[in-house]
């Protein structure tokens, strides 16, 4: 089905509760359709031909580029030079895995030259509240298990205490010399050992506020979370069909990120708290911090710098509570920058996850029924536990929309293991894999064309998604109205190669092709809020005030190329300014993919308020009706005379004119309950050495439908970032963890990223579609490119030598092992 087509022409499209089209109800019909109307109500000037678009889709340089290069862009760290009091801050964190901290002896710190302060679960300026590190919209769906500070430890780098001293070197000698004495308690670092009834628990009574549904803490519980669509049950006891089961298994992935977590905080003139801090969610982390220190939020500023790399570890408040706290102890500057050990075993990871797939299929090759269980391992606390553990089912399921009976199911459990949280994927690499992985295997089994067989199940334009609706609860359901994934498919199989794949002349090579599909979202449905200010200078230039929150991603960048787009005027012609919670409007922050999408929408909402004002002020200057006139080439033009007028005159006229004056001024708000989903093609060319198991991977293609690339250059650059962190998640051990649930990595050297000339050529697609409730027609491309080579690496070494691995990374161990088990 094209993009263009209607479902209403065709009655077969339309769905009913158990997902087939017949014995439909045409009422039923009808309400559902104009629930989920497929067609949009969008401004004509959302929908532009590619030769009519001057800003938009133009491969704009990066707003930021030339700062970063030549050593100009400041990062949080970067402003210790302007507070000459700076104290410098370092954390004392548990050696046990779980325990209760029975004394501290801070006499030798508080004892050494140019230590400032020493602070205790005890102390004064650290708040005894429960609060949750997750940086997610009011009230967070993730329950309140955290302090500041803690005596109840429950993995090898929890905080106990924290130093200000007067510089780095001194705060860490200080914190060394803490000496911390522990109550041991028995501790738990795997999840199933963990669920079971007679596991050390690791939360008492009391020790949790917001609990989540789902939670049973005597079994280590943090939520359970279930969502059924027809009836998988009858489906799976039906005589007619192949039920096939597997298994799956993902690592412990770090962010990596070039700038470590860093926060400055200090107390202003006026008495109120700034935090300048790398963070991805300034409105987030002052909300928590005004509750967490029992301040109004009108007296804390948080400020984002420059941030070197977010990928959703910084879309949490990990660090900001302890530079805050020993300032309030010290009353001057402290700045707290991790270091790169603590950014392994303290800050976050990836959750690791154990999925099993199930799926019910006839002989004809139609699936009647998809299971799919999740067992999450959240490590010690609960930050982003549940909504990261239902992505794993409301991301890539909704992707087989055809699909009648599906069930979806996880836990999600506690261990004394280092915390996880958000990344990039956000549990969609997880179910990615086990569903891709699975959908393979199955056409293997039953000799069908892998892609064909994808191809009969999944989405199309006009499709009602319920997969998404059954998990996602009020407006994630939603009506597909754009989706390349026909072409994904066919260009990324061309640029592998896919029909012309040659095997190697030596016996003990062979070569293999893999693909897989995945959906992501782009915001959350129902739970998003961006907001813009644009400003008009007499000169005709214009400044933008944005809440959205660029990363590293270029997202002031497409901000100025919508806003240059409406305005007619070019980008540079336009200073922007984001993320400052006293200056800027509210926003929730980068994450889930949104910040195109809805802040982007935000800001062409606030350029049309501006347009409209610019253009009664050329109506006035050139005597001619608004209705003629439009904005182009920085000037407002009557399209029915050809005269015009320059931004400029119309500034200086609007300022200082002789009858009237106004400053021009716009905004835009942007909510939405739509989400509307991108699609990956992910293809993996391999040749695999039989007698070793060793593998040399020759290409990775990955064809994206992004809707309309706002910027296609920064656009491809997102997805071969994203497509080397999910080649990462598929061929690197992660984070590692001894028997004590201790992380056995503490630098990049031991982390094993991959390398540039480790990681094979990669070749992104943008696949051009048009995304009605976009800002011209995008929709998000950061994350989905994230969830794929794991599941289509696994299925090319299936396709070269026969054998499947399951357990992720895949290395050449794993493949002799599986080939020796099946020769033997």
């Amino acid at each position: 089905m094209s993009d263009d087509a209607d479902p209403r022409e065709d009655a077969d499209a339309a769905e009913t509760d158990g997902g087939t089209a017949s014995q439909s109800d045409p009422a039923e019909d009808l309400a559902e359709l104009e629930q989920y109307p497929f067609e949009w109500d969008e401004p004509a000037n959302n929908d532009l031909s590619p030769g009519e678009r001057d800003s938009v889709s133009q491969r704009a340089e990066k707003y930021d580029d030339r700062k970063l290069v030549t050593g100009q862009a400041k990062y949080t760290a970067d402003y210790e030079e302007r507070y000459p009091d700076l104290a410098y801050a370092a954390v004392v964190r548990s050696e046990i895995p779980h325990g209760r901290v029975t004394d501290i002896d801070t006499s030798a710190a508080e004892a050494m030259d140019g230590v400032a302060a020493v602070l205790t679960p005890d102390s004064d300026a650290v708040p005894d509240a429960l609060y949750t590190s997750a940086g997610q919209s009011y009230p967070e769906p993730s329950p309140w298990d955290m302090r500041v500070l803690n005596e109840h430890v429950r993995y090898v780098g929890d905080p106990v205490a924290a130093v200000a001293a007067e510089d780095a070197e001194t705060a860490r000698a200080a914190a060394d010399a803490v000496d911390v004495r522990y109550e041991e308690y028995d501790h738990v670092t795997d999840p199933e050992a963990a669920f079971d009834a007679d596991a050390p628990q690791l939360f008492g009574a009391g020790e949790v506020d917001n609990e989540i549904v789902g939670h049973d803490y005597d079994r280590n519980r943090m939520a359970s979370i279930e969502g059924e669509l027809g009836d998988p049950e009858s489906a799976f006891d039906g005589d007619d069909v192949h039920v096939h089961e597997t298994e799956w298994e993902t690592i412990r992935q770090s962010h990596a990120n070039v700038e470590k977590h860093t926060s400055l905080a200090y107390r202003n003139e006026d008495d109120r708290h700034v935090l300048v801090t790398s963070t991805q969610v300034p409105n987030h982390t002052r909300r928590q911090l005004a509750h967490l220190f029992d301040i109004p939020i009108r007296d804390i500023r948080v400020k984002k710098p420059r941030v070197g790399g977010g990928f959703g570890g910084k879309q949490a408040m990990v660090v900001e509570p302890i530079p805050l706290a020993l300032s309030l102890a010290t009353d001057r500057p402290v700045l707290y920058e991790a270091t790169r050990e603590e950014e392994f075993y303290a800050m976050r990871s990836r959750h690791p996850m154990k999925v099993k797939a199930k799926t019910a299929v006839t002989d004809d090759g139609d699936i009647e029924a998809i299971d799919i269980y999740a067992l999450s391992n959240t490590g010690a606390y609960g930050s982003h536990g549940m909504t990261v553990a239902g992505n794993v089912g409301s991301k890539p399921l909704p992707l087989y929309s055809k699909v009648p009976n599906v069930h979806f199911e996880a836990d999600i459990v506690h261990t004394n293991t280092p915390q996880t949280g958000a990344m990039r994927g956000y549990g969609a690499p997880q179910g990615t894999l086990a569903l891709e992985g699975h959908l393979d295997e199955v056409a293997r089994d039953l000799d069908l064309d892998p892609v064909e067989f994808r191809q009969r199940h999944y989405m199309e334009v006009g499709d009602l998604d319920e997969i998404a609706g059954m998990m996602g609860g009020e407006g994630a359901k939603r009506r597909i109205r754009s989706c390349g994934l026909d072409e994904c498919i066919e260009r990324g199989k061309e640029a592998i190669g896919w029909d012309d794949i040659e095997q190697p002349d030596e016996d003990h090579l062979h070569r293999g092709v893999g693909m897989a599909l995945s959906a992501q979202g782009t915001g959350v449905a129902g739970d998003e809020l961006g907001a813009a200010q644009l400003m008009m200078n007499e000169d005709g230039s214009f400044h933008l005030q944005v809440g959205g929150v660029d990363i590293g991603t270029g997202a002031d960048t497409a901000f100025l190329q919508i806003a240059a787009e409406v305005l007619g005027c070019d980008e540079d012609q336009i200073v922007v300014r984001s993320s400052d919670t006293d200056v800027t409007p509210f926003d929730y922050g980068a994450y889930a993919s949104s910040t195109t999408y809805i802040s982007g929408m935000a800001v062409k909402k606030a350029a049309e308020d501006v347009k409209e004002r610019i253009l009664e002020w050329g109506s006035k200057l050139l005597d001619e009706p608004v209705s003629d006139l439009d904005t182009g080439d920085g000037a407002v033009y009557s399209e029915a005379t050809g005269d015009s007028v320059t931004l400029e005159d119309i500034g200086y006229e609007a300022a200082y004119g002789d009858e009237e004056r106004e400053h021009i001024l716009g905004k835009g708000t942007h909510c939405t309950e739509e989400s509307p989903p991108p699609f990956a093609a992910q293809f993996v060319d391999v040749t695999v050495n039989e007698e070793t198991g060793e593998f040399d991977v020759h290409k990775l293609a990955v064809a994206v439908d992004c809707g309309v690339a706002i910027n296609p250059g920064m656009a491809e650059g997102q997805v071969e970032g994203a497509n080397h962190m999910s080649y990462e998640l598929a061929v690197s051990e992660g984070i590692t963890l001894d028997e004590q649930g201790r992380a056995e990595v503490s630098d990049f050297d031991e982390y094993h990223l991959p390398s540039a000339t480790e990681t094979p050529p990669i070749e992104s697609i943008l696949v051009e579609t048009h995304e009605p409730t976009g800002p011209f027609g995008a929709k998000s491309v950061a994350e989905v490119p994230t969830n794929t080579v794991p599941p289509a690496l696994s299925n090319a070494v299936r396709d070269a030598v026969g054998v499947r691995i399951r357990e992720m990374p895949i290395t050449a161990e794993k493949i002799r092992a599986k080939l020796d088990e099946r020769e033997g």
